[in-house]
């Protein structure tokens, strides 16, 4: 298993960490694994819910068919028939958003508790967990990239409640309205109208986490955040760490958990990712990015463009924004 290598920390970015950490490979220890488990629970289904995502075509053709002849009730009945299913999906993986906002305050609480001085011993004695960290900012990013390219999410279930809406002054029994009531339909909503929403979970739970623990110095979050970045920037630009990485798969991971934290460390800190005070090396994560294939990073470079709070302060770096124009 490989190691945090040449362990340093420091606040002075010309002196950067310079850290291994195991993506591929990093095993719970007895220490571990009782939060491991029950958080690889959750990202055992992950997988599951990107696949459904993927394959979500909508019901387009039905919702305008049954628009288009509205005294027909046998496309009336195909259009509702072909919603209520989907909605079911809708509804199932805005379920898995609140699985992962329990799994993400399960591994803040080890990751930034005070057993450690700094966040680099956690990463480097806690690899497992950071492991897990990662591939909840990979799937949450993968999620959004596939809902943000799938208009017909938001159409289905807008015409599943318009729907719904018409058959309860009609006095029409709905099947299918046990399925998602009123309430749950009002969160579901709010959810899917959020441009990124499983970002906002994480950065929503993120920030409930903070205020949560007010013992704990919001440092210790905002110090993990960064030290993942920095982690995932210096295995990525230097050529000794990189060829470790036994999968091509490994470096698009690596460049996704650096965006996600960045954005998670960029709502969380209290003046963000882009000021001079920051932790994070923005600069060098961004050449980092424009270093690869233009087709591969789009998406992330995008994600720092729009889902980001604080890139367009005044107080930004003008290279910082003119790198992401």
């Amino acid at each position: 298993m490989g190691n945090l290598l040449k362990v340093l920390t420091c606040t002075d970015l010309e002196q950067e960490p310079n850290f291994f950490l195991d993506f591929e490979n990093a095993q719970p220890t007895d220490a571990e694994r009782e939060v491991w488990e029950q958080v690889d629970l959750v990202l055992k289904d992950a997988r599951g819910v990107l696949d459904e995502l993927q394959a979500y075509k909508g019901a387009g053709q039905e919702i305008r068919e049954a628009i288009q002849n509205p005294s027909d009730e046998a496309l009336q009945e195909a259009a509702w028939a072909a919603v209520v299913h989907l909605v079911g999906k809708l509804k199932k993986f805005y379920q898995f958003s609140q699985r992962l906002e329990a799994a993400l305050h399960s591994l803040l609480g080890p990751l930034t508790s005070e057993t450690y001085d700094d966040p680099t011993q956690h990463l480097e004695r806690d690899q497992a967990l950071a492991k897990q960290f990662a591939e909840i900012l990979h799937f949450t990013l993968r999620f959004d990239e596939l809902k943000m390219t799938n208009p017909a999410i938001q159409n289905d279930f807008s015409y599943y409640r318009r729907t719904l809406s018409r058959m309860r002054i009609n006095n029409t029994p709905a099947e299918g309205e046990n399925e998602v009531n009123n309430e749950m339909a009002n969160r579901i909503s709010l959810f899917y109208a959020d441009a990124t929403p499983m970002l906002k979970t994480l950065s929503d739970s993120t920030t409930k986490f903070v205020s949560e623990n007010k013992n704990l110095p919001i440092e210790n979050t905002t110090d993990c955040l960064s030290t993942m970045a920095s982690v995932c920037k210096v295995m990525l630009e230097t050529p000794e760490y990189r060829s470790r990485f036994t999968s091509e798969e490994t470096v698009s991971f690596c460049l996704r958990v650096m965006v996600g934290v960045i954005i998670l460390y960029d709502y969380v800190h209290p003046v963000g990712a882009f000021s001079k005070s920051s932790k994070i090396d923005m600069k060098g994560c961004i050449k980092v990015l424009r270093d690869q294939p233009p087709n591969s990073v789009e998406g992330l470079l995008n994600a720092l463009r729009y889902t980001t709070k604080h890139l367009n302060d005044e107080s930004t770096n003008k290279t910082i924004k003119s790198m992401l124009q």
